[in-house]
């Protein structure tokens, strides 16, 4: 498994991790495939994806709850991550949230606790204060955002006192290019860690057709990889940039770790750059 730094910190995380959007529900709990999710996840540690991307938000916290019940007795070496709703934003919420989430999860620290969406209610500035008392108080080890603009990154930032924001999730991969324009020349130059989810286009990729798909086909063909490890290979050419696409079937689970000890050659990140531009 090879590992990129996290922001400014020392901290050193898996290229690829694991998201868990629909693990234990979606925006609501529905328990009848948590066994499966269990195990899922736990193949995914099995395979070195020890990093494991959760939310509040993920079917009204019982993501969290399986999140936990794979990490019973494998807590060691594992980097969780959770966000906190936009709902959730004034000072005080802020810091209930997280110890509910921190509960659910069975854990008396997060490694990263992420502000899931900006929020036009609440300021920003009194959100990041939270932020940083969790952090002075033990509750979790980084600050990062998730959906956030330059703009807001920037205006994140400037309301912390004594910390930095260590990463911005986004949304980004072949067919979702659009944090290329401006979040990630600036994650580049700031040194923040760019966390692509949907990497796999929400699924998009697996079923799409057309003239990009099979340039696509082609080089997956060639280079003896399957369609979905080329796109995520795509996504992790960028060395400030990890993937946590979300799988529950074995053979996904095991392409996608693959992904993480193999390199897109530059040739063909350029051809596939050209045909999904």
């Amino acid at each position: 498994m090879r590992f990129r730094p996290l922001g400014h910190t020392r901290e050193s995380i898996p290229v690829v991790g694991q998201g868990t959007w629909g693990i234990g529900g979606e925006m609501s709990q529905d328990s009848s495939r948590d066994n499966a999710g269990i195990l899922a996840l736990r193949l995914g540690l099995d395979l070195e994806m020890k990093f494991i991307d959760t939310a509040e938000m993920y079917a009204a916290g019982h993501s969290e709850e399986v999140v936990a019940r794979a990490l019973e007795g494998r807590r060691d070496g594992v980097f969780v991550a959770s966000k906190v709703s936009p709902r959730h934003f004034a000072y005080d919420d802020v810091l209930a949230a997280a110890k509910r989430s921190l509960k659910r999860l069975g854990l008396k620290q997060m490694d990263l606790y992420q502000l899931h969406w900006p929020s036009p209610k609440i300021p920003l500035s009194e959100t990041m204060r939270a932020m940083e008392k969790l952090v002075s108080d033990g509750l979790t080890r980084y600050i990062g955002v998730s959906n956030f603009s330059v703009e807001q990154m920037r205006e994140a930032q400037q309301s912390l006192s004594h910390e930095k924001i260590a990463s911005n999730q986004i949304e980004f991969s072949l067919i979702d290019r659009s944090a290329e324009a401006r979040i990630l020349p600036y994650c580049q130059k700031e040194g923040l860690t760019l966390i692509a989810y949907s990497p796999l286009g929400q699924g998009k990729i697996p079923r799409g057709r057309g003239s990009s798909f099979k340039i696509l086909d082609e080089i997956a063909g060639k280079l003896g990889k399957s369609r979905n490890q080329v796109a995520l290979g795509w996504v992790l050419q960028h060395d400030s940039v990890v993937a946590i696409p979300k799988a529950a079937d074995p053979e996904h689970l095991k392409e996608n770790a693959e992904v993480a000890d193999w390199k897109l050659d530059e040739e063909n990140y350029q051809r596939l750059a050209k045909a999904f531009s």
